[in-house]
């Protein structure tokens, strides 16, 4: 109790007029290079600061909310990302393509839509007796969303995790992390028994092995490492952890053996300078437009990475570091790194063991999604294609960050404050 007492409030109004003001260079550069495109963007821009500044100043007024760290740090990675992507709307209006998907304006309605759904799941595992009741539904959501898309979806580079209908495309398995970890944390939050734990074993199992059948496997991995992470949270046995590890190596290698074209999707690990201009052309390019951004950047619009195939998906961090700056670049990383910390920092304070379960699973599979677009476009790790959180262009993935944002807000008794005001009258 005494470390409640000791949480400092925190300036969310300076922060957030800083967050603003680099906001606003960001969106100005964009419009300038815009030229007589620049009106189109104008609106765009102009609702992004409407929601982020409504959603804190009704949060605080209503609510009585005094932290804001973690929207602050989305709203900010989410405005990279809508930068980012609004150069690439004005490529295409300067070449005469006026028909261009607008890619701006999707991207603001998903960054509204993650804000929305944030807000709605943080109502609902807000009451724990809820979250029990909703274990059941959700795991038999997942699989169907899972299934439907074994069933329905459409091949895209060389992975069949998208379902495309009325013009626009989602990806099922982003959305299933949200799940994935609610049915964790809620599994083994109450039921402590052996029984429970092979009960959500065999879930995890049929979750990634539907992911393998969709060669999805980016999203296999995390998935993996959440399970991991979510076990050893209950079960704090690293001996499990290791057998479980070794017995996934063993499935892998099986899989190789009788699946080679899986084999071929990391054929190119650790050898992308062997054939610059085919197979390692992305990672390649990524390698030598990121140094030549330097410390401040190019500019925003002025690189020449974005001409490269997955420019503002899987491969959009040397983008940040091409146009925005190596120092950018890193405050990115840092921006996910202080995440890992409000969480390690916040779990031991939780309410119950459901949102600290919840919580940690969420901040490290943002952490490993990182890891492996990072690590993966700079050949340090085999490309996987996921993308970066908040800032790839693309909707599933994006509502996706903004929910799990919700397990890691959870564990933070300042975001409750009748929670935290009745917690310090018992201390």
């Amino acid at each position: 109790m005494q470390s409640l007492r000791k949480i400092k409030p925190f300036r969310w109004g300076i922060e957030l007029v800083l967050i603003t003001i680099f906001q606003f260079i960001s969106f100005s550069n964009v419009m300038l290079d815009a030229g007589d495109f620049s009106g189109k963007f104008f609106m765009i821009f102009a609702v992004f600061f409407a929601v982020e500044w409504a959603y804190t100043l009704l949060m605080r007024i209503f609510l009585k909310q005094t932290s804001f760290e973690l929207e602050f740090i989305a709203f900010f990675l989410s405005s990279i990302g809508l930068s980012l992507v609004a150069t690439l709307d004005t490529d295409f209006f300067e070449s005469g393509d006026l028909d261009s998907p607008y890619y701006s304006g999707r991207q603001l309605m998903f960054i509204v839509a993650g804000l929305i759904g944030f807000i709605v799941l943080r109502w609902v595992i807000a009451n724990a007796d809820r979250v029990s009741k909703l274990r059941l539904p959700v795991a038999a959501l997942s699989g169907l969303m899972l299934a439907a898309n074994i069933l329905l979806g459409e091949e895209n580079n060389g992975a069949r995790n998208w379902i495309t209908f009325g013009g626009f495309s989602i990806q099922p398995s982003e959305l299933v992390k949200v799940l994935f970890i609610f049915v964790g944390a809620a599994t083994l939050d109450k039921l402590q028994t052996t029984r429970s734990i092979v009960k959500y074993m065999i879930y995890s199992i049929g979750c990634i092995g539907a992911l393998f059948i969709m060669r999805d496997f980016g999203s296999a991995v995390v998935f993996f490492v959440t399970f991991l992470i979510i076990t050893f949270m209950r079960s704090g046995d690293f001996r499990a952890i290791v057998l479980i590890c070794i017995a996934a190596a063993v499935g892998a290698l099986l899989i190789i053996s009788f699946k080679p074209y899986v084999a071929g999707r990391f054929a190119n690990y650790r050898h992308i300078w062997d054939d610059p201009y085919g197979a390692g052309m992305q990672q390649t390019r990524v390698l030598i437009y990121s140094a030549s951004g330097g410390l401040f950047g190019l500019g925003l619009g002025k690189g020449m990475l974005r001409g490269t195939f997955a420019a503002t998906t899987d491969l959009i961090f040397g983008m940040i570091c091409e146009e925005y700056g190596l120092i950018i670049g890193f405050a990115v990383i840092v921006c996910f790194a202080a995440i890992v910390v409000y969480t390690v920092a916040g779990a031991r304070g939780s309410r119950s063991s459901f949102y600290a379960i919840a919580a940690c699973a969420a901040s490290g599979l943002l952490l490993v999604q990182v890891a492996l677009n990072v690590f993966g476009v700079t050949d340090l790790l085999p490309l996987t294609g996921v993308t970066l959180p908040f800032i790839s262009r693309g909707g599933s993935s994006l509502i996706c960050c903004w929910m799990l944002m919700a397990f890691i807000k959870s564990i933070d008794p300042r975001a409750y404050p009748k929670t935290l005001k009745e917690t310090q009258a018992l201390g």
